[in-house]
């Protein structure tokens, strides 16, 4: 409640891939964002054919159809924030690129979605440089892991230390709009600690959490990224909403093992707050 009225809800649309096992893409992403106080809807340009084991097809949306679903969207929904997934090819980054240019929601989350947990591509070669040119310059928030950052670079080193982490973070945002920010993700840092930096111009912000020994972390960087797209309308800064995000994928790995979905790399448990429940 805010001076004795309802707070309003905020609209957040994620466009993405479906993955049939729930555990990432657009699916991951409307239960994130509704676990997290806002209202989700989706825009998917993807089909895959994907267990906890393995990506064994993709069929692209097409281009046409996909700019179809978010002009019918915005047309009649006001979209408070946008979290952007898998595209996978040039075209369908184009695509988006033009309408979110036409469109120019409040937040934009972008989650540079390279490769499933499996190891499987799902990017195009020839899309990363359309991903660097169309979309990191309307991004408020970038959200690569690792090895994503790497790539997004040209970068041959893995990037193994905060320091470096850091460094490739303001070597992101020089490709950004002023007032941006990255999230490195730290995951993949050979550590027990498992630390995010939220890289700014002015600021860099550090959030700690041990890393969570369970194999079932599909879709971790999906739900990351949806919950941070959840809670920019409703937070007061950018590292706020990051801290909530990064508290809320936290619990969800936490109760992970608690589900039994498939037999290779499970989901976290995005509703995690219901098992809490009496």
């Amino acid at each position: 409640m805010e001076n004795g009225t309802k707070t309003r809800i905020p609209n957040v649309v994620s466009i993405a891939g479906v993955d049939p096992s729930g555990g990432a893409g657009v699916l991951a992403d409307v239960k994130a964002i509704s676990a997290c106080g806002a209202y989700a809807g989706g825009v998917v340009t993807a089909l895959t054919a994907q267990n906890t084991q393995a990506v064994t097809g993709v069929l692209p949306v097409d281009c046409a159809f996909v700019r179809a679903q978010l002009d019918t969207l915005f047309d009649d929904v006001e979209v408070d924030a946008v979290k952007i997934g898998m595209l996978g090819t040039r075209e369908l980054i184009e695509t988006v690129g033009a309408v979110l240019t036409e469109r120019a929601p409040k937040w934009i989350v972008l989650d540079p979605v390279m490769v499933a947990k499996s190891g499987d591509r799902l990017l195009e070669a020839d899309a990363v440089s359309a991903l660097i040119e169309v979309l990191l310059p309307q991004a408020d928030v970038l959200t690569p892991n690792l090895p994503e950052a790497q790539v997004l670079l040209g970068r041959d080193e893995p990037i193994e230390t905060r320091e470096e982490m850091e460094a490739v973070g303001k070597a992101l945002l020089l490709y950004m709009k002023p007032g941006a920010a990255v999230l490195m993700k730290g995951g993949h840092l050979v550590s027990d600690e498992a630390p995010d930096l939220l890289v700014t111009e002015n600021e860099v912000f550090v959030y700690e959490a041990p890393r969570i020994h369970t194999k079932n972390t599909h879709g971790t960087g999906c739900t990351f990224s949806s919950a941070l797209a959840a809670y920019l309308p409703q937070s007061p800064r950018v590292d706020v909403a990051v801290g909530r995000a990064k508290d809320y994928l936290t619990k969800a790995i936490e109760a992970a093992d608690d589900l039994s979905v498939g037999s290779g790399h499970g989901p976290t448990d995005h509703f995690w707050m219901l098992r809490e429940m009496p």
